[in-house]
């Protein structure tokens, strides 16, 4: 029979010092016969070797005199081979160190077996987080900003076409844009004739007219050309029918040029009467003028003296002022009210240009997409150009005027030399050094 220590065959239950009477688990002693001889027993019948005695450590004490553990403890402490009964060493089997419920750890850890404990968290990579970030950063203004560049040149109106000019003078250097604002109602409603002192005439006429240099070594002019210059219509090509019209030496008013057969003979006749070559055409009407203004949240003006006109509205004391869309049509279109007339207006025309393209250039503007989109869409989308402008000749027809206009270069009038008839004359020899020196980009001498 096996040999149970004593304290637990007197009752006390199974296991280290537990009062369980069942057992800790389905764990079975080895049997031990115990032999009287001193030399182990030979086989028994059935064929099964005997078994080497031991001691499995069972008991009350752990052999140092202690006793081995109550219930709660479940460790077992690393134990020496033991002898048996018959002199011979074995190991127990038993795993040491090892906590019930818990894998066991090496050390003693609570890891997986053979797993190291698991260490800190490794420091953020702020170099590689920042080099992400600036990328996509840089890939969305980039997107946007062609999304942006097809919306706005998807928006140009090229409706002029100066191949259609005949006998055109040659080139210099620099770019020159003829801008023009006209007097076209084209998609106003009778109420926006009426708030702008519009009237509700029919067709369109040439309500002021510029020219823009734009050196290609700085130096930019801008020269406002009176409406009510006297000019000879030349030979020309009729822009819709093609017919080949004759120079009768008709003088008329520079205006008029426009009204008869529209941008194409206009350019023509200003090269004509000029000697100098428009490279793009630029126009602008009445309502995208006001829409303009009133997207950039108005601009300010420093009247220096007020004024009054029934005909294009204008009621303006002196001093600073924001005007919105409304009174800058206003101001710009005054002429009857002013001592110089259509002179004068220039004046105010080129004044006012200063002003707003300096509002349009500000960080609260480029920088702010709810006033930015809605300025370039009012702009674009009465912009009238020729066909071989694009979105880039726009914009650097824009900063070349803001430039001017803010004193980087020169503006003045067209040099004149008396009146006739209630016509202006120009002046011919000022004019032909003026435009040599715009072909050859020099500095302008010539006063208007």
């Amino acid at each position: 029979m096996s040999d149970w220590p004593d304290d637990q065959a007197g009752g006390r239950g199974y296991g280290r010092g537990s009062g369980n009477p069942q057992p800790d688990g389905a764990r079975v002693m080895r049997h031990v016969q115990r032999g009287g001889t001193g030399r182990p027993a030979g086989p028994p019948p059935g064929g099964v070797p005997q078994q080497p005695a031991y001691d499995d450590g069972y008991g009350d004490q752990r052999g140092d005199g202690q006793p081995y553990g109550d219930a709660r403890d479940e460790v077992f402490e690393p134990r020496a081979p033991r002898q048996g009964a018959h002199g011979q060493s074995y190991d127990s089997g038993y795993n040491t160190g090892q906590v019930y419920g818990q894998p066991a750890a090496a050390g003693g850890g609570r890891g997986g077996a053979g797993r190291p404990p698991r260490g800190p968290r490794p420091a953020p990579n702020w170099r590689r987080r920042i080099k992400i970030g600036s990328i996509t950063l840089v890939s969305v203004l980039l997107v946007t900003s062609v999304a942006t560049y097809f919306w706005a040149d998807g928006k140009l109106k090229r409706e002029v076409d100066l191949s259609k000019v005949i006998e055109r003078p040659e080139g210099g250097a620099g770019t020159n844009y003829l801008i023009v604002g006209s007097d076209s109602r084209e998609g106003m409603s009778d109420e926006d004739k009426k708030r702008l002192h519009t009237g509700s005439a029919e067709g369109k006429r040439t309500d002021s007219m510029m020219i823009l240099h734009v050196a290609d070594d700085g130096g930019n002019t801008m020269i406002s050309l009176p409406r009510d210059s006297n000019v000879t219509i030349p030979s020309f090509k009729g822009a819709e029918s093609g017919k080949l019209y004759p120079n009768q030496g008709r003088q008329v008013k520079l205006n008029a040029a426009y009204a008869e057969d529209g941008p194409e003979l206009l350019v023509r006749t200003v090269e004509y009467n000029t000697g100098l070559r428009i490279d793009h055409y630029a126009e602008i009407g009445f309502g995208g003028f006001a829409k303009i203004v009133d997207a950039v949240g108005g601009v300010e003006m420093d009247i220096p003296k007020g004024f009054k006109d029934k005909k294009s509205g204008a009621d303006f004391e002196a001093g600073k002022q924001t005007l919105d869309g409304e009174q800058a049509l206003a101001f710009v279109r005054t002429r009857y009210a002013l001592p110089g007339s259509d002179l004068d207006r220039t004046k105010n025309q080129q004044k006012f240009l200063a002003a707003l393209a300096n509002q349009a250039a500000t960080p609260g503007t480029v920088l702010n997409p709810f006033k930015l989109y809605p300025t370039m869409g009012a702009g674009l989308d009465t912009l009238i150009v020729d066909k071989d402008m694009g979105l880039m000749d726009v914009a650097s027809m824009f900063w070349a005027m803001k430039g001017v206009t803010g004193g980087d270069g020169k503006s003045m009038n067209m040099p004149l030399a008396g009146t006739a008839g209630g016509n202006l004359l120009w002046d011919k020899a000022k004019v032909k050094q003026l435009v040599n020196q715009l072909n050859n980009d020099e500095k302008v001498t010539v006063s208007g």
